[in-house]
């Protein structure tokens, strides 16, 4: 990832943290309370984001991610943002996009749980409240199924953000694609392609991929038809 790109991921994060702390309880669905982009740097109490952003942006950075990188949070960020009129409260949809896969290792299950853990740790200390940090913790849990209910709005944009990949251009998806066989390198041809193929045979039997409006007219087509052509290539 360019410098310029890393530095674009310093000032979200900053933007971010110091719109949670910035926002009033009741704000609405799609409301910014407190900042956005070009919020001014030391906004709002608490402690200096800084070191927070830089701790999360050394573990997107790790040498093992393949998909799961800088660019997949980068991308989910960028998602949110075309999404996030349909959220209660996107700054909070977008730190949990942050901690999302902040603890990743592929050949380990608990991933999100752990990821969950760390910003109950890491976010009382960076100033928020108790309730949006345990609303953060609940979204990222939630991306271990992607299955948000009814109505839950914040989950809804932030599991459409994250799936938002599967409606790329399909020489973008043969990349993505490609880079999540390289993060299970460890695992044999065999055995990752059963795999695989059962993971599209479940997003395929999904009544619908995408819960928001904007997602399931924009998203929804593609997304079917880049998973039918995977599946045809592995089996």
């Amino acid at each position: 990832m360019a410098a310029d790109d890393v530095e674009a991921l310093r000032a979200r994060w900053r933007d971010a943290l110091v719109a949670a702390r910035a926002a009033e309880p009741g704000a609405g669905p799609g409301a910014e309370p407190g900042a956005g982009p070009g919020a001014e740097p030391g906004a709002g109490p608490g402690p200096d984001p800084g070191p927070y952003g830089e701790n999360l942006i050394a573990r997107w950075g790790e040498a093992h991610r393949r998909y799961h990188d800088r660019a997949h949070l980068l991308a989910v960020l960028d998602h949110i943002d075309t999404l996030h009129p349909h959220a209660d409260t996107p700054h909070l949809v977008r730190l949990a996009a942050w901690f999302h896969d902040a603890v990743y290792a592929p050949d380990r299950s608990e991933n999100e749980e752990r990821s969950a853990r760390l910003a109950e740790r890491a976010l009382p200390e960076a100033g928020l409240t108790q309730e949006a940090t345990a609303e953060v913790a609940r979204l990222v849990r939630l991306t271990i199924t992607h299955d948000p209910a009814d109505g839950d709005t914040n989950g809804e944009v932030l599991c459409d953000a994250d799936l938002a990949i599967l409606a790329a251009p399909p020489d973008a998806y043969a990349r993505y694609a490609a880079a999540v066989r390289e993060e299970y390198a460890f695992v044999p041809d065999e055995a990752f392609r059963a795999g695989r193929a059962d993971v599209l045979r479940h997003l395929l039997a999904l009544p619908r991929l995408f819960r928001t409006e904007y997602g399931a007219t924009h998203w929804e087509p593609l997304a079917r038809e880049n998973l039918r052509t995977e599946l045809d290539l592995l089996t």
